[in-house]
């Protein structure tokens, strides 16, 4: 059975940093492309970042040049660096998963996902 569980969440003030993680278990995370989205209380998973299996990145455009993706394949560990955050960044944060047929911005394509993770960003 795929489990994703993420960790990192918490209260930041803005301008500061958090780092999410994302550990799987039950699938060889190495050969899947991992997303993280994200969720501010409306009906649609926001795409934030993610990462192929051979480590290429893509970022909306919101976080580009604050967050920074990356993957530990040894450890089935992928990390999202929040840095500058702001008050528009809190939301729930999930890491989705999904063999390396598809790398992109869709959730819908997304195949595996964590529980979720909070993060405030208090002014």
């Amino acid at each position: 059975q795929v489990q994703l569980i993420e960790s990192g969440g918490g209260l930041v003030q803005a301008g500061g940093s958090l780092r999410l993680s994302c550990s799987a278990s039950g699938v060889t995370f190495r050969t899947y492309a991992v997303g993280w989205f994200r969720q501010a209380g409306g009906p649609e998973r926001e795409f934030v970042s993610a990462i192929s299996w051979n480590a290429v990145t893509i970022y909306a455009d919101s976080v580009k040049g604050r967050f920074t993706i990356s993957r530990d394949s040894d450890k089935s560990t992928v990390y999202l660096q929040m840095d500058s955050l702001k008050l528009e960044d809190t939301a729930v944060y999930y890491c989705a998963a999904v063999p390396n047929y598809y790398f992109g911005r869709e959730a819908r394509r997304y195949v595996h996902w964590g529980q979720g993770t909070q993060v405030t960003v208090s002014s």
